[in-house]
């Protein structure tokens, strides 16, 4: 059975919702963040919090072994695409020689369970719909980095009978329904934060990046996920692994293409001013179309979405940026 579960990035935007869930099973949750893009005020009381920077090897070891934990969700990283593309060392820094360490703290424990956050950014851009089986081929820094740790956790679990769950997420959306957390980080380039961000000023202007891709309205089609959604898929698949002592590459998304336009338009339609939609242009590293085929995800946990509902995205976006305004 899994006890005591370690959460890195635990003060981050995922982290926090699969806390909160993880939590309401009564399960002892530790987390570790080194703040830089996480934030105080979302880490849940119930938790224990350790300020350590995931290199730390030593440190981490230690908490594994005092506190007996048996498995971790490995949530931290850098995540922008943007900013990966500028700066590859940083990213490769934290994202690929960071898991590495922690997979190396692992050593001589009793972790037996690694839950992995990955992306869809791996795959080759074309594909539109894709399965786990799909053409790996990232076009971005941050894609390249993911894959790599996605390896290295792989040939570690062979070698140290580890479970993993590597979990390929589509785009997150969305805040807590409890209305307690949601995303803060005012740096991210997120779309539904941006939208957030933008529909509760005075003359809200929503930025879309290209109306002239090959799609039904010209914008970007992404599969959007609700963020209390995918932090229940954690907690599934980590149970599941844990239980059939088993590990799994899965896709967390709807297999439904949600535009970029089609977002705009719901927050339009749930603003009470003017709102403008205004096209800037493409931006280079843009995926044209990308959407989850999540089969292998559903028959593995038997998972039914909850929050499978633009508007109900949408809302929860813009009920949490005015609690934080």
């Amino acid at each position: 059975m899994v006890k005591n579960i370690l959460i890195t990035g635990g003060a981050g935007y995922i982290g926090s919702h699969v806390t909160e869930i993880l939590l309401k099973k009564n399960k002892k949750v530790f987390l570790i963040d080194n703040l830089s893009t996480g934030h105080r005020k979302l880490i849940n009381k119930k938790a224990k919090f350790f300020k350590i920077d995931i290199h730390n090897k030593k440190k981490i070891q230690t908490i594994l072994e005092l506190n007996k934990i048996d498995s971790i969700i490995h949530l931290a990283a850098n995540l922008i695409i943007g900013e990966g593309q500028k700066k590859p060392k940083k990213y490769f820094k934290n994202n690929v020689l960071g898991t590495k360490k922690l997979l190396d703290a692992c050593k001589n424990t009793a972790v037996k369970n690694f839950i992995f956050s990955s992306t869809a950014a791996i795959y080759e851009e074309g594909q539109y719909k894709v399965s786990e089986n799909s053409k790996i081929k990232p076009k971005s820094v941050y894609g390249r980095t993911k894959i790599k740790a996605e390896k290295l956790i792989i040939n570690f679990a062979k070698k140290n009978k580890l479970n993993y769950g590597i979990l390929r997420y589509f785009n997150i959306a969305g805040s807590s329904p409890t209305g307690k957390i949601g995303l803060i980080n005012k740096k991210s380039d997120h779309l539904f934060k941006n939208f957030s961000k933008e529909i509760i000023k005075k003359n809200p202007k929503l930025k879309i990046y290209g109306t002239n891709y090959k799609t039904k309205d010209g914008s970007c089609i992404r599969d959007f996920i609700h963020v209390s959604d995918i932090a229940e898929i954690h907690y599934l698949v980590l149970e599941k692994i844990n239980k059939l002592n088993i590990s799994k590459i899965l896709n967390c998304g709807y297999n439904k293409g949600t535009s970029v336009l089609e977002v705009a338009k719901e927050f339009k339609r749930q603003s009470l001013r003017k709102v403008d939609i205004i096209n800037t242009g493409r931006r280079k590293d843009d995926l044209v179309k990308i959407i989850a085929t999540n089969n292998r995800l559903k028959k593995f946990i038997n998972w039914k979405p909850k929050f499978n509902n633009l508007r109900k995205i949408v809302n929860s976006c813009i009920v949490w940026e005015k609690k934080i305004k």
